[in-house]
């Protein structure tokens, strides 16, 4: 039993360790995948990035230890995102329970929502100095910290200080479920997984309607802090138990010659296996062995020599001038700011009044609609994947970063679409259902561009991730933070549809018609980046000075 539960784990040594010789061209995005003689592959594409001969290289783990670790991050960005959110149908309560205006009430959401965003450029440099798994676990306990803060809250200044201390810890899953899927996956899957953990997050935004129906309980609105805090704390003893450190010093020991792998059947290169090989290979002599589960929980990282917090911080900034990420930062920020704030802000007070007059116990169910546009969305997670192999294969074995850009095409007009439906409902006081509708659809189309734009981002940038992830993540959410702040006075003085429908409409309307700039333009503006001076201040460096791929 003690072998089946450590072979589960990943804490054996594998019968055999996948090599490859896919490479980056001289462009960053454009990846070299020919599989060539003695290559794993994946549907004839050699498997990128290249790891260790190392059992211990993240990119060597079992993969049900890869899903159980992106199942638990999942977990965490979920349990965060809900928790910022879920209070949306608490506004009027607060704003009578504290004597103060709803708009102001509504900051206990817009600015924890800021500091969500903020804590990824303390903690992201945090990570890549001292280890992933301590920073993981240190922030959980910020966000176990402020949730019972929140719980126990008597005014609106406690409870203001709660709410930013448990989004800033949580803050940190916006940026790690993207660094660990980029440290234990491969290219190829790239797109599916983070297009998970962004199912995850998004996922959320069902959080209100557990949270409307707990106000007629005795606890009334601290009843949704305690459950969240129960869940957190279950979810710290899981990530203490199977999220191991994923931070690897790869070129280290890349510099340990390949040997060309035994392979039966005479396979070769032109007949590469679609997924590694099972079969039982001889390790070198001088193949580290494969941690076991008891080193595996030490709550201590790897310490990075050559990475500079300070350096971190500010050169992320820079990141801002990159057109990739600022198209990542304007999307997650209209979806964002337009969108969720906006729904969460509006539905309570317009579906309580009349002609409506629902209870506030069901002010939350909005929400529905939103988990039915990612629900539908759900099935599409791996598309831009399959269409990306697919152009690669036909490119020769070339793979360019735009080629996954294609599926996002009928999303880029249904988003606006959605909020055009939404705003004119408000303002026509028309049947509840088009709140959903509207809602769904600007959810369905939000959910390719979560996930395709951040992942066409990693790809174009992959050898400065995370300095690029402090850049997103503080970016989208001071967009999303100056487009929700002072919405609802924004919306009184100018009426639903001339808001909701025309101005942020059109606002995400044209931040989505950037794919096709992208699509036709996107590798000649990597190309122009490559040589431009921010290349330099970057530098295209691996993972010992970055902790990255």
């Amino acid at each position: 039993m003690a072998r089946k539960l450590a072979g589960i784990l990943g804490n054996q040594g594998p019968s055999h360790l996948v090599r490859s010789h896919a490479h980056e061209e001289d462009v960053p995005g454009t990846v070299n995948v020919r599989a060539v003689e003695g290559d794993d592959a994946y549907h004839g594409q050699a498997l990128f990035p290249v790891p260790a001969e190392d059992p211990n290289d993240p990119l060597q783990w079992p993969k049900v230890k890869k899903i159980t670790i992106l199942l638990v991050i999942c977990a965490y960005s979920f349990l965060g995102n809900a928790a910022l959110l879920g209070p949306g149908p608490y506004l009027t309560l607060w704003a009578s329970t504290f004597g103060i205006s709803t708009s102001e009430a509504s900051t206990l959401i817009s600015y924890p929502n800021l500091a969500y965003g903020l804590g990824s450029f303390f903690l992201v440099p945090l990570y890549l100095k001292i280890g992933r798994r301590p920073v993981m676990l240190g922030s959980l306990l910020a966000f176990i910290a402020g949730l019972a803060g929140c719980a126990q809250a008597n005014d609106f200044g406690g409870l203001m200080a709660a709410r930013i201390v448990h989004c800033f810890g949580a803050g940190i899953c916006e940026a790690l479920p993207v660094q660990l899927v980029n440290d234990i996956f491969f290219l190829h899957e790239r797109g599916k997984h983070i297009g998970y953990y962004t199912f995850g997050l998004c996922f959320a935004a069902m959080a209100t309607i557990p949270a409307a129906y707990m106000l007629p309980t005795r606890y009334s609105w601290r009843l949704f802090f305690y459950v969240m805090l129960a869940f957190a704390c279950a979810l710290f003893v899981l990530a203490f138990l199977f999220v191991e450190e994923t931070s690897y010093d790869r070129p280290a020991h890349a510099a340990r010659p390949q040997g060309t792998p035994e392979r039966s059947d005479g396979e070769a290169a032109g007949n590469a296996p679609d997924k590694p090989s099972e079969a039982a290979v001889e390790l070198a002599p001088d193949t580290p062995p494969r941690k076991r589960f008891l080193a595996t929980l030490s709550p201590w990282g790897r310490v990075d020599p050559d990475v500079h917090a300070f350096t971190l911080m500010w050169r992320s900034f820079t990141y801002f001038l990159v057109p990739q990420v600022v198209w990542v930062i304007t999307s997650f920020g209209t979806i964002i700011g337009l969108g969720a704030l906006a729904f969460n802000y509006v539905f309570p007070i317009k579906i309580t009044a009349p002609p409506y007059n629902w209870p506030s116990s069901s002010s939350g169910v909005q929400s529905l609609g939103s988990l039915l546009g990612f629900l539908l969305a759900l099935p599409f997670t791996s598309s831009s994947d399959r269409l990306a192999g697919y152009l690669t294969r036909r490119n020769d074995g070339i793979r360019e970063a735009e080629m996954r850009l294609g599926v996002m095409l009928p999303a880029m007009v249904i988003g606006p679409v959605g909020l055009l439906v939404y705003g004119l409902t408000a303002e026509l006081d028309l049947h509840w259902i088009g709140y959903f509708f509207g809602s769904g659809l600007v959810s369905f189309g939000g959910y390719f561009y979560y996930c395709f734009t951040l992942v066409y981002a990693v790809d174009s940038y992959n050898s400065n991730t995370s300095e690029m992830l402090i850049a997103i993540n503080i970016g989208k959410q001071a967009v999303s933070f100056g487009l929700g702040y002072g919405v609802l006075d924004w919306v009184m003085e100018s009426g639903y549809a001339a808001v909701i429908s025309g101005a942020f409409g059109g606002v995400l309307l044209v931040n989505n018609m950037m794919l096709i700039v992208f699509m036709l333009r996107g590798k000649r503006i990597r190309q122009f980046m490559a040589t431009s001076w921010l290349a330099k201040l970057h530098g295209r460096r691996g993972a010992s000075s970055t902790g990255v791929l």
